[in-house]
């Protein structure tokens, strides 16, 4: 009897944990990363002599100490423009928009299958796919969402992504900072209770003020929430990794189709766009 005990308690302690399955429509309020429980966080709003924050919410801390002289200037500049001609970022000039900055994104959609999940977000159109119990290639051709890789530990799905390529407005978060060829990204998706959720969302709307909803969160969803915690890496920008947070909530309301225009100005950074004109209309 004693060895029948020992065998289904051995059989288990084998079996392995439930893969928990992410897929569904998922939204996001405006506001900027959350911090860590701990360690270094991400770019701060510039703070006034006063010890307030700046009005302008494009402005960040180019003073932080772990930001390297080039990413405290690319900062520091952004902040600028956005107080005189505006700064342009991925969104306003119809960029892809790398990770982490596609966490701007209100609304999200996650596609989970055997193989791969794919995670696709409402403006623009833009998707990004996660190869599940893959490896990255020798050589990583660059993208504008990077390679992602990633695996389940437990119930958390751990993405690692590098070969993320840079373009003219490429950005990591919504003050400008940079990114080099050397950024590594991972992230660690997981469920959290849903009072947490609400109580995380909350404390971080305090500290940022108020904040624009696009999506509606499910008033009888009583299923847990959706976080993303992300660590960024890059030895060329920042003198140690820094890490954030992000916070979903179940989203029914209607998909927005959200496109982006051309922007035909590039603010003096470079030439404004030769866009074709018609000579007359073609109706």
């Amino acid at each position: 009897m004693l060895a029948g005990m020992i065998s289904v308690a051995a059989d288990a302690a084998e079996t392995p944990a439930k893969v928990p399955d992410f897929s569904g429509l998922w939204g996001k309020s405006s506001i900027p990363y959350q911090r860590p429980l701990s360690g270094q966080g991400p770019l701060e709003r510039l703070k006034l002599p006063s010890g307030r924050p700046s009005r302008n919410s494009q402005a960040g801390d180019y003073t932080n100490p772990n930001w390297k002289p080039e990413a405290a200037a690319a900062v520091k500049r952004f902040g600028e423009l956005a107080q005189t001609v505006g700064a342009p970022d991925p969104e306003t000039e119809c960029w892809p928009e790398a990770p982490p900055y596609i966490y701007k994104i209100q609304e999200t959609q996650i596609i989970q299958q055997p193989d791969q999940i794919l995670i696709v977000y409402s403006y623009s159109n833009q998707i990004r796919r996660i190869r599940l119990n893959s490896q990255h290639p020798g050589h990583v051709t660059p993208s504008w969402y990077g390679d992602s890789v990633g695996h389940f530990e437990g119930e958390t799905l751990v993405v690692d992504t590098v070969g993320i390529k840079r373009g003219r407005y490429s950005m990591l978060d919504r003050y400008g900072t940079p990114f080099s060829d050397a950024v590594h990204l991972v992230e660690r998706f997981q469920f959290i209770d849903r009072m947490e959720a609400e109580a995380a969302m909350k404390k971080h709307e305090q500290e940022y003020g108020r904040v624009q909803v696009g999506y509606a969160v499910d008033p009888d969803y009583k299923g847990p929430s959706l976080q993303v915690q992300f660590t960024v890496e890059d030895p060329n920008m920042f003198n140690a990794p820094w890490s954030g947070m992000v916070t979903f909530r179940r989203n029914i309301g209607p998909w927005p189709e959200r496109i982006c225009a051309e922007n035909a100005s590039n603010h003096g950074l470079a030439e404004d766009p030769d866009l074709p004109k018609a000579g007359k209309p073609d109706f």
